[in-house]
């Protein structure tokens, strides 16, 4: 049984490794700085330890360290900026070296390691670079796109009126990943460190293409829904770097060793979009429950 530590634990990655950990019977650690929050009180009740901590107080990661195997680390730009992603990662790299953790799950991005020009695949990567650099055992996974990324933002509001929205064409493949098989294959890694030390592996649970993810939509929606390629100005008004993530994807694209994933790991389970689709709550989503 292991004690691991998991940073964030109340988001979409670090709440599916920790729920994943706890049914294969480890010991959790859930790291937030949010411990009252709703998603932490469900941790709680799944019989995880809620502790305090906050990337930018060295003295609550120690704290919240000691004592710990191993760290399942996520960083994110998105509520700051990739400057302080790189700043937070970095300090919580340096906080599992000084705790001499036994082993560091760093997830990033699938492709941050080829030098894409995506500033917060670049953010991401320089935290990888430190992490192989810090002297601890690593391992680095690196999801492809979020399938939940399909349920809010401008492709849940295109999808009220009909239309799945998004900057790519309409027979370009994407490599799609859910939350749920993210923590699935976190746990594997944390679980075989031997097997998994010293790797980087990009993973993805299915390939599809937009018009094909507009018809996987419309079927677990109930609802007719058509592709509509967003103009990249359009998102580039939003964010210069998403702007340049789907330009990315649309060119060089995110290949992912789909079937290869899945043949060497069946254990996670993997989901393919369409069983995603079916299992969310659309009426909810959608306001037509």
């Amino acid at each position: 049984m292991l004690t691991v530590a998991v940073t964030g634990a109340t988001g979409a990655q670090g709440g599916a490794t920790a729920r994943a950990l706890l049914a294969a019977g480890h010991r959790v650690r859930a790291l937030t700085r949010r411990p009252d929050a709703p998603p932490a009180r469900t941790l709680l009740d799944l019989g995880a330890e809620v502790r305090y901590a906050d990337f930018d107080d060295r003295t609550s990661l120690d704290a919240a360290l000691a004592g710990a195997d191993a760290l399942f680390a996520v960083t994110t730009p998105f509520e700051t900026d990739t400057g302080t992603e790189t700043r937070q990662g970095t300090a919580l790299v340096d906080a599992a070296a000084a705790a001499r953790l036994g082993h560091v799950v760093l997830t990033s991005a699938a492709h941050a390691d080829r030098g894409t020009a995506v500033p917060h695949y670049e953010s991401k990567h320089a935290v990888e670079r430190h992490l192989r650099a810090s002297g601890l055992t690593w391992t680095v996974i690196a999801p492809a796109a979020f399938m939940e990324n399909y349920t809010s933002g401008w492709t849940l509001e295109g999808l009220r009126d009909g239309a799945f929205a998004w900057p790519m064409p309409a027979d370009r493949p994407l490599t799609l990943v859910p939350a749920a098989d993210i923590g699935a294959f976190a746990a594997l890694t944390l679980e075989r460190r031997a097997e998994f030390a010293g790797r980087r592996v990009d993973i993805a649970s299915d390939a599809c293409t937009p018009a094909h993810m507009a018809a996987v939509l419309a079927s677990a929606t109930g609802r007719p829904v058509t592709h509509h390629e967003v103009p990249l100005d359009q998102v580039r008004a939003r964010s210069a770097d998403l702007a340049a993530m789907f330009a990315y994807f649309a060119t060089t694209g995110l290949d992912v060793d789909v079937a290869g994933l899945r043949r060497a790991y069946p254990e996670v389970g993997w989901h393919t979009f369409t069983d995603w689709a079916a299992a969310q709550d659309w009426g909810s989503l959608l306001g037509t429950a």
